[in-house]
């Protein structure tokens, strides 16, 4: 019979995976607390297994996604070098600048992202061939048309991706995706995609940089929260395909309050 933790990992890192496949967002900001509260475990214990189980989710995803060629790859890659000296950079900053100024910054920022694409929604603005944006997809190749706008805007994106990593812990997805759809062309199919392949490739850095710095993993409960979490976002992505993208855009705007409320409880909580 599966004891009650067993149970508590099996529902959180299928709970993690769905969010994962669904919105294209890391997961880590809900992975950690599911794992600290379930298991008992320190932040210091979770971390490297929800690093771990949201990477491969995320990879699992991009593969997905690259079946049906949804991910801008280039445009990925470039976001995750982009990202990487941001990310050390965040990590320094947020040894020096007070917690409660910064959960307090980024709960306004995702409250603000939310509303700008709920306006979207309502205006009826989330045509991607109808409106302006900075980077455009080409219509006969299917790819970016890329210029040094392209480049600077694909990489400002990776950049503040990997600041508010560094600094909260809370990126990727959360700003990935918003910021595709807001200076790009590019689908809600295809941002939740190529956000996955950035979350795998930065994801893997971490996870490789974790184990060198001695993290351990206890295997059992970490290999069945890895595939609990890989089964999630499987299914994920597999409603997301017979999901319109306004309904998948809509998922994303609940997801973005969530944890902006979360983060606004822990300051004025």
């Amino acid at each position: 019979m599966l004891s009650l933790a067993m149970l508590l990992i099996i529902f959180a890192g299928g709970a993690v995976g769905f969010v994962v496949g669904l919105t294209g967002a890391g997961g880590g900001i809900l992975a950690v607390p599911a794992l600290i509260y379930s298991q008992g475990w320190t932040m210091q214990q979770a971390m490297p297994v929800a690093l771990l189980a949201v990477t491969v989710g995320a990879m699992i995803g991009a593969i997905e996604g690259f079946s049906k060629k949804l991910v801008r790859y280039r445009a990925g890659v470039v976001m995750a070098v982009a990202g990487s000296f941001p990310t050390w950079l965040g990590v320094q900053l947020a040894h020096r600048v007070s917690q409660y100024w910064l959960m307090l910054g980024f709960a306004a920022v995702l409250l603000m992202v939310a509303i700008r694409l709920y306006l979207q929604i309502r205006q009826h603005a989330d045509h991607d061939h109808d409106r302006h944006a900075l980077a455009n997809i080409n219509a006969q190749t299917g790819r970016f048309h890329w210029t040094p706008a392209t480049a600077a805007v694909i990489a400002g994106i990776g950049s503040i991706a990997g600041l508010s990593s560094g600094l909260l812990g809370v990126g990727g997805g959360f700003i990935i995706v918003p910021m595709l759809r807001h200076f790009t062309n590019v689908s809600i199919q295809g941002a939740v995609a190529t956000s996955l392949f950035v979350i795998s490739l930065v994801g893997m850095i971490g996870v490789g940089s974790a184990m060198l710095n001695g993290a351990e993993l206890p295997l059992q409960l970490s290999a069945i929260f890895v595939a609990t979490t890989v089964a999630g976002t499987m299914l994920a992505r597999r409603v997301a395909s017979y999901l319109p993208a306004k309904a998948v855009q809509m998922n994303f705007i609940l997801l973005l309050l969530g944890v902006a409320f979360s983060l606004l409880y822990r300051v004025f909580g």
